[in-house]
């Protein structure tokens, strides 16, 4: 049996949630950290702080796409072994890549040439060159900001000879409580494109405060022990060492997450169990990695639902689903156990006024 007081705490933090809207815009309340300057490889998987923009053509000059022979089309069309085409010298061999001998626009295949040099094959008016400007043009805009820089546009800002990139990477720091998930967010954090550091911490107050105090973190995600249980003291170590914002957020699964600030560094507090920690991570950590990183806002994925979502009003709820042939199917929210939790493939948050979604409508997926 719960002891009165126990009783007494849950009703009062359910009573007095905070709407997810209003903790997100609190919590979001911050300016992102400071761009700083990397080589390009260095910064694959970050958030770009500026476009990485072409500064000039490339090619510069024309060049050959392919291995071959390089020719003048005009000087060759027609020529096929029933009519060759004899030049007044041969034509030059060149590798991909090279620059194009004067006088020269087309690069023939290999095989063009006849044992005996005459052109028995053609080919069209710059087929196998790149032309000037053809690869990257200047003022192309190559990788943008807001947007993580990827290994295919690394490649392409350094063939434009572009060797450095300005990015922001935070760095956040996982406090794991008890038997959490701590791992889980981890991971998620650092898929992000963050940088992570961890520690772990016994449930009492005392063990979570001396955790919480991190030098250089730009946040601090506390999972576990969020509750408001008598063995719960993330709330509690959360207010005595900083500012305790929120303990208790209208949202489901995630009841008993909540925020504050230890100076001006955020902290979230993460309940220990996987669906509420993956719930409070997509609607309130993603978010604040985010602008704590410049990221733009991610394109919305749709799909249509094979089964009804049903929700309580008053409660922003999180939904864990995935895509079939047949559409979106739902797994389901709150106390999903993990042989369950492992199908999901994204989320569809319902809002506080909706009693859920029917069958067959259109809805947007919270990628996981």
């Amino acid at each position: 049996m719960q002891h009165p007081s126990q009783l007494m705490s849950i009703r009062s933090a359910t009573s007095a949630s905070m709407p997810l809207e209003e903790a997100m815009a609190r919590l979001l309340a911050i300016v992102p950290v400071a761009p700083t300057l990397v080589p390009v490889r260095d910064g694959i998987g970050l958030v770009l702080a500026e476009d990485g923009v072409a500064p000039t053509d490339r090619p510069a000059e024309p060049r050959a796409r392919r291995d071959g022979w390089a020719v003048a089309a005009g000087d060759v069309t027609g020529a096929s072994p029933y009519a060759p085409v004899t030049l007044r010298g041969p034509p030059p061999w060149v590798e991909d890549g090279d620059v194009l001998p004067p006088g020269t626009d087309t690069v023939l295949m290999p095989d063009a040439v006849g044992a005996d040099g005459d052109i028995v094959a053609d080919a069209a008016q710059g087929e196998g060159i790149s032309r000037v400007g053809q690869e990257v043009a200047r003022g192309d805009v190559l990788a943008r900001a807001g947007e993580r820089l990827t290994p295919l546009r690394a490649l392409a800002l350094l063939g434009a000879g572009i060797e450095t990139v300005v990015v922001r990477s935070p760095h956040i720091h996982i406090v794991g409580i008890g038997r959490g998930s701590a791992s889980a967010v981890a991971d998620w954090v650092a898929a992000a494109g963050v940088r992570v550091t961890s520690s772990d911490s016994e449930r009492d107050v005392d063990s979570i405060i001396a955790a919480l105090r991190v030098d250089g973190a730009d946040a601090v995600f506390v999972v576990g022990g969020t509750g408001f249980g008598r063995a719960d003291h993330s709330a509690e170590a959360l207010a005595r060492t900083g500012r305790l914002d929120a303990h208790g957020i209208a949202l489901h699964p995630g009841e008993s997450a909540g925020y504050g600030r230890i100076g001006a560094v955020p902290v979230l507090l993460l309940p220990g169990r996987p669906d509420a920690a993956l719930a409070t991570f997509l609607t309130l950590g993603r978010p604040l990695l985010a602008r704590l990183s410049g990221a733009s806002p991610p394109e919305g994925v749709k799909g249509h639902l094979t089964r009804k979502i049903a929700s309580t009003v008053g409660m922003s709820e999180v939904v864990f689903v995935r895509r079939t042939r047949e559409g979106v199917e739902p797994i389901g929210g709150g106390d999903l156990p993990l042989r369950r939790l492992i199908l999901a493939e994204g989320a569809v948050l319902v809002p506080p006024e909706r009693e859920g979604y029917p069958e067959g409508e259109w809805i947007e997926i919270v990628p996981l």
